[in-house]
């Protein structure tokens, strides 16, 4: 765990880093106007904060404990460079099916509509989940790490990779359309992921990807809506709220 800490530290300050220059580029080079202000990315930190403690506490640990007593049947052609693609593959492959369920499944949805009641995306979105969903997620990693035999090493690797992607394609940083267009072709990009927080259910339900595109055309689930300047983000039928609430939300809503 000691070795463990640097890599941590490291990964902690490049994320900060890349939300300040996201959250930079958001209002310097916008696609649609800016609403919310910044009383709305404070509410947003402020629950990354929180989630941030309760990384410490408990993700580290479980996901520590899980890479340290995964199982040791991976065969020798399974490492190096290879090894960390095809791990990085199968793990993005994990988080589209269980961001999935996140929607399909009852008890699920009532955290991570949490995130989906943010009515404007910038990158603080991208950190803005409620505890519960961050516990449930920690516990169902760990048993795929378990069963995979990832090494921890790939799973900050991930991690770090997982939060680049959810804040370029949460942000609201205006691309080049044929650049966007090309981009879409392999990674999620802004264009793809604002349509599954649009405030229409059926679309809400869609574009599940989260690092790679292909998965939603692989699976069905990619949705035909494209983006426009006036799309309403949210949830259908519901309001956003404050921070204490939104905490309370999913044992009361």
């Amino acid at each position: 765990m000691d070795r463990l800490l640097p890599i941590l530290h490291s990964k902690g300050a490049l994320v900060v880093l890349a939300l300040a220059l996201f959250l930079t580029l958001d209002r310097v080079l916008p696609t649609v106007r800016v609403t919310g202000g910044w009383g709305r990315v404070l509410k947003n930190l402020s629950l990354a904060v929180a989630n941030g403690f309760l990384g410490w506490l408990v993700v580290v640990p479980v996901t520590a404990f899980a890479a340290q007593h995964a199982l040791d049947w991976r065969p020798l052609w399974w490492s190096g460079a290879a090894g960390l693609a095809f791990d990085l593959l199968i793990l993005d492959l994990w988080i589209y099916w269980w961001h999935r369920a996140n929607h399909e499944v009852a008890f699920l949805w009532r955290f991570h509509a949490v995130h989906h009641l943010d009515q404007f995306l910038d990158a603080s979105s991208a950190l803005r989940f409620h505890f519960g969903e961050v516990f449930l997620s920690a516990l169902v990693r760990a048993a795929v790490i378990f069963l995979l035999g990832a090494p921890l090493q790939t799973v900050v690797v991930f991690e770090t990779m997982l939060a680049f992607a959810t804040m370029f394609h949460h942000s609201n940083v205006r691309l080049p359309r044929r650049l966007e267009q090309l981009v879409s072709l392999a990674i999620v990009t802004p264009s793809i992921h604002w349509v599954h927080h649009h405030a229409l259910k059926a679309d809400t339900d869609s574009n599940y990807s989260t690092v790679l595109s292909i998965w939603d055309r692989l699976f069905g689930s990619r949705s035909a809506t494209a983006r426009t300047p006036d799309m309403a983000i949210g949830v259908e039928g519901a309001n956003d709220t404050d921070a204490v609430q939104l905490l309370k939300r999913p044992f009361t809503g």
